[in-house]
């Protein structure tokens, strides 16, 4: 008889949660939640110097050029795929106007039409075209090659950048660009106008950041509903997107532990909640863009968590159950539909919280986290807290 991701084959019979079954449990899962992603595929033109690093870098984190595995794929076009998989920027380096950009569009067409009908994270789900404002002006041949971009089928979303504001009211020329461009009636997205953006706080002319959750939002809107969850994954600017793809990840697995628990099973019998709980925190670890090149240390981490004879929830239900259950009451001493619902909550609610205390951290100092002292101890604390 086959089994249910999540669920025990037997409920009469313990999981088997020793340290290596839990850790290659956890390998696997983690591939699973992090495939199941896919990638956001998103292309990135403008002028040298029009500021499309420092974009992309303020709204997914870091450098894709710098810290990706680039490949060039067709007449002067490039591809970068970020190391943790969930995000691949398209861009043309150097690139003007006029028969360079006759090239990057012909060869832009090429790999549009041949991914066209190909899995959905090979195609690309979104295009920026980005001008700065200080050049004053947007030229016939620009306006072309968006054009272009548009009729290969591309939502395309033009970013004014670099643009100095105070007191909430950007520079009069960068307006007056923006309407310039919008004037042209152009076929982009955001309503027909380009997004006024500044991606680096500058304290010197005190021009503070503006701009990118705008431009975060409309490139949401454009995406297509199967690349969304990579595109959360991949970014790092707006948190409550992935708090609200977590709590997904949460609910559905407590409807999956309530199932369970339908026929109540002893506190000694809480390790049958662990395969569910290892596919909840396996999911929830990939919905906070941590990256799979962790996955060992992830794979250690949640070991940790959950090995030892029994659940750290379940051993946390002997002691301190009393917190979870509605009304304080435990009957029978047994962990039921109710008892294991609220246990997998807790268990969810906690890692969440240690994944976003991660992402607080610098890079150099994640790696080390995961598996240590502390990340249990994190976890411990968050799992008090409930």
């Amino acid at each position: 008889m086959s089994s249910v991701p999540g669920k025990p084959e037997e409920s009469g019979r313990s999981a088997d949660l020793s340290q290596g079954a839990l850790e290659g449990l956890f390998d696997k899962e983690l591939t699973n939640a992090f495939q199941a992603l896919g990638c956001f595929n998103l292309a990135v033109f403008g002028a040298t110097g029009a500021g499309k690093s420092t974009l992309v870098n303020a709204i997914f984190g870091h450098d894709v050029a710098d810290t990706g595995v680039g490949q060039s794929v067709t007449k002067g076009i490039h591809y970068h795929r970020r190391d943790d998989g969930f995000l691949g920027i398209y861009d043309s380096e150097g690139f003007e106007t006029g028969s360079a950009g006759d090239q990057i569009l012909a060869g832009l067409n090429e790999v549009v039409t041949s991914r066209r009908t190909g899995p959905i994270d090979q195609q690309i789900h979104a295009a920026w075209y980005v001008v700065r404002w200080s050049d004053r002006r947007f030229e016939d041949a620009q306006a072309a090659f968006v054009r272009g971009l548009a009729d290969l089928g591309l939502p395309v979303l033009i970013v004014i950048t670099q643009v100095p504001s105070r007191d909430g009211e950007v520079h009069p020329h960068a307006r007056e660009l923006a309407d310039y461009i919008t004037g042209l009636d152009l076929p982009i997205r955001a309503g027909g106008r380009p997004v006024l953006t500044n991606a680096i706080d500058d304290t010197f002319t005190d021009a503070p950041v503006f701009g990118l959750q705008e431009l975060l939002d409309a490139t949401y809107d454009v995406a297509p509903e199967a690349a969304a969850a990579a595109l959360t994954a991949a970014q790092r600017l707006d948190m409550e997107r992935k708090k609200k793809a977590v709590k997904a990840i949460i609910n559905q697995a407590v409807t999956v532990a309530s199932g369970i628990g339908a026929v109540p099973i002893p506190f000694t019998d809480a390790a049958l909640l662990v395969p569910n709980q290892v596919t909840m925190i396996s999911r929830i670890s990939a919905a906070y863009g941590l990256p799979p090149r962790r996955s060992r240390a992830l794979a250690v981490a949640g070991s940790l968590v959950l090995t030892g004879g029994a659940t750290m929830a379940g051993r946390y239900a002997v002691t301190n159950l009393l917190k979870f259950v509605p009304g304080g009451v435990v009957a029978g001493s047994a962990i039921s539909a109710t008892v294991a619902g609220s246990l997998t909550r807790a268990v969810g609610i906690a890692w969440a919280r240690v994944c976003e205390y991660a992402l607080t951290l610098p890079p150099s100092q994640q790696d080390a986290f995961w598996g240590s002292s502390a990340m249990v101890d994190k976890f411990r604390a968050n799992l008090a807290r409930r």
